[in-house]
């Protein structure tokens, strides 16, 4: 009788211990991104706070957890340098929100099948690539100007500024200890399977800004060079911390073009990340894609309207929130009341964080997302495969996400053409007959290699045409026929067709296929 109560009461205490998880893993890169996109560190905090308290609560998704993602960084750098300022990015932010709620409502969830699985890999090796690039004049502490004088004790002049070497070894042995921490070695230690990684980066980092300012002040890291957080111990220190949207911008064209890009790309990215979800929850429970997509929508108008990044459903926390035991989405809640609570309690030990190791956390996640092995592994797939891939990241690192993701569609598209067109007709030639068989459907596209088959075909010839395999004969295809047949009696030609589908039937087919596979 009291089981349901128990099983509840087994699940929050499940919930309970996968939020405070996630928060640990989600506290970090909320910082490192909100900071590689060049923002305060309070909007990536908002992000993950609205991720939490928001949209988990309006998914369909048990195990899902929402955020700033790493994969949108790169869009938010530079729409907000194409743009002139973040109110205005906060602006293409809302519409993207309203656009998801679009796609939600007009149930565009499943159109994510169809994009080539090479194309999502390409996607999501370029931002690694774009990753790894941004963040390297961080990790090392490139300065110049001021910050370079207030660190000059530890800094080493190059041609492009000067690079301070504390945050430079701090990066170093930050990406060092990411990459060990994840070793099969390194998981026999219970701390390492019950710290996450980036939160070990992090804490090293505080650790050392301590020591230095005890122990070395002249080298320690200027405050430019480590987290920079409001302290919000007022309401209205909180009201001036948030950043509202320029509603005058919702006009403007340029703004509904980065609206665009970010409501596809996260889309996309909160559409994979929802599958993987799906595949590695122990129960197997899906969520309708289409109520995902609401809710992000949501999760990104709120986030604008309080001076949060756009936020997707990120894969990296919902794995940490599944590995930790969640039952339900009230882990994911659970996380983004933690960050609401850091926000006021934590201020100043995360100002002690240097951005060298949040740096190091991105240049890791980038290096996950674009590592040589993939390359490989894509290679290996063939031309069909590595091609749109490799077309993917030319076209996102030479242009932008959007277009790139739609250089790598089209060149997939004309791949699949490609094999499609091949062979549609064959000949086969027997003393003097001749078997055209059409292998498949036949459109327009292929009727240059019908009129090189024809062409073979000598005078005198019988000829059987069989169409067996074909269940649409376009009328390009047809008339192209029928000339060779009329023109057949003056070359002496004999012409039989064999399973010749009339044009009438043939559209019923068309029109009825669950009668045509049943009959």
């Amino acid at each position: 009788m009291h089981t349901p109560s128990v099983s509840r009461l087994s699940a929050l205490r499940s919930d309970v211990f996968a939020g405070v998880v996630v928060f640990l893993v989600a506290l970090p890169l909320c910082l490192g991104i909100a900071t590689a996109s060049g923002v305060e560190p309070f909007a990536g905090l908002v992000s993950g706070i609205v991720g939490g308290l928001v949209v988990a609560l309006l998914s369909g998704s048990h195990l899902s957890v929402s955020g700033p993602a790493a994969g949108l960084v790169v869009i938010v750098v530079s729409a907000i340098a194409s743009l002139g300022s973040f109110s205005a990015f906060l602006a293409a932010v809302l519409i993207a929100g309203a656009l998801q709620i679009g796609f939600g409502l007009l149930r565009a969830g499943r159109l994510a099948s169809f994009v080539p699985v090479a194309v999502i890999k390409g996607m999501l090796a370029s931002i690694g690539i774009m990753l790894i690039v941004k963040q390297l004049p961080l990790g090392v502490g490139l300065v110049s100007g001021a910050d370079a004088n207030a660190a000059h004790a530890a800094t080493l002049p190059t041609p492009f500024g000067d690079i301070s070497l504390v945050s430079t070894l701090l990066a170093v042995v930050s990406v060092v200890l990411l990459f060990a921490w994840e070793t099969p070695r390194a998981k026999r230690y219970a701390i390492v399977r019950m710290l996450p990684g980036p939160l070990a980066a992090v804490t090293l980092g505080i650790g050392a800004t301590l020591a230095l300012e005890m122990f070395a002040p002249a080298v320690a890291l200027p405050v430019e060079h480590r987290v920079s957080l409001v302290s919000l111990d007022s309401f209205a220190a909180l009201a001036s911390a948030i950043s509202m949207p320029d509603f005058t911008q919702l006009v403007d064209a340029d703004v509904w073009r980065v609206a665009l890009t970010l409501a596809v790309v996260a889309s996309l990215e909160t559409l994979l990340s929802l599958e993987a979800v799906e595949q590695i929850d122990p129960r197997r429970r899906r969520a309708s894609p289409d109520r995902e997509l609401k809710a992000q929508g949501v999760g990104n108008i709120v986030a604008a309207v309080l001076g949060g990044l756009p936020l997707t459903s990120v894969i990296v926390r919902s794995s940490a929130n599944v590995h930790a035991g969640a039952q339900t989405r009230m882990s994911a809640v659970i996380h983004g009341a933690l960050l609401l609570a850091s926000v006021f309690a934590l201020t100043a030990v995360l100002n002690l964080i240097p951005l060298a190791c949040l740096a190091a956390i991105l240049i890791h996640t980038g290096y996950k997302l674009a590592k040589p092995a993939l390359f490989a592994a894509m290679a290996r797939e063939g031309v069909d495969r590595f091609v749109p891939f490799a077309a993917t990241i030319a076209g996102v690192l030479a242009t932008d996400l959007l277009i790139g993701i739609g250089i790598g569609i089209a060149t997939s598209a004309l791949l699949a053409m490609r094999a499609n067109l091949s062979r549609t007709f064959t000949l086969t030639r027997h003393d003097d007959h001749f078997l055209l068989v059409l292998r498949k459907d036949a459109t327009f596209l292929s009727k240059p290699m019908l009129v090189h088959c024809l062409a073979q075909i000598p005078d005198n010839a019988t000829v059987l045409i069989d169409a067996e395999r074909a269940d649409f004969i376009d009328r390009d295809i047809r008339d192209t026929l029928d000339a060779f047949v009329m023109e057949a009696p003056r070359r002496q030609i004999t012409v039989e067709r064999l399973r010749w589908p009339e044009p009438a039937a043939q559209e019923g087919r068309a029109l009825l296929p669950s009668l045509r596979a049943t009959g």
